[in-house]
């Protein structure tokens, strides 16, 4: 099953969430990554005003096999390596923002969200994950990955409960041990055709949401 994860309430910014294709369902407000469970109702709208996020200004890749840093900056394409915890499960993960794709309008009709999405346009983050530890990270979910606008406030992003096949996002397969690769993808909105979505940011553990405290992909 899809779960893209919209897990920030708490800290002002705004998204959507969306089970199957039909219902609006709520943001869980947890910052834990069980990955389950169902969403409780939203209300009606929510604030047009994104959070800004802040970046670095220069690139600071890591080197291979290095363990990323808060604050440093990826080119798309180049995997970051850092330590992931799933619930109780440790290892470590490279992931890899490959694109960000520019959807159409139109692809969000089918969710029924109405004046919610009016005029937006979706940007699909495709990225990849790869197992670079020692231990099976069967069953895990990648998420906590959302889009930045162009003067690096936040795109409003979309979580999917069910299937989206123009963004598909699954937990890791069983029998995901060292060497294996998983694809997943995240939704962000920008607010009209006119603003891109203009990069990435994983901010998930061992990360934080905040200021420079994610790591980035332009």
């Amino acid at each position: 099953m899809s779960n893209f994860g919209v897990r920030r309430t708490a800290y002002g910014a705004i998204g959507l969430a969306v089970t199957g294709v039909l219902a609006l369902s709520g943001c869980q407000n947890s910052d834990d990554q069980s990955g389950g469970g169902a969403a409780s109702k939203a209300p009606a709208g929510g604030s047009s005003q994104p959070t800004q996020s802040a970046q670095p200004s220069a690139p600071a890749p890591a080197g291979d096999g290095a363990t990323a840093k808060a604050g440093q900056n990826f080119k798309i394409g180049q995997p970051a390596q850092f330590p992931f915890t799933y619930g109780k499960t440790k290892g470590t993960i490279a992931l890899t923002v490959t694109s960000i794709d520019q959807g159409q309008v139109g692809d969000l009709a089918q969710f029924k969200l109405g004046d919610q999405v009016k005029g937006k346009v979706p940007y699909y983050i495709r990225y990849s994950v790869k197992n670079v530890g020692t231990t099976d990270l069967s069953f895990a979910t990648v998420d906590h990955v959302k889009g930045l606008l162009g003067d690096g406030s936040e795109a409003q992003d979309l979580m999917v409960i069910g299937q989206f096949a123009k963004c598909p996002n699954d937990s890791l397969p069983k029998g995901f041990t060292n060497g294996q690769t998983q694809v997943g993808c995240a939704v962000a909105l920008a607010p009209s055709s006119a603003t891109k979505v203009a990069s990435a940011e994983y901010w998930g553990d061992p990360f934080s949401l905040g200021q420079g405290q994610g790591i980035y992909w332009k």
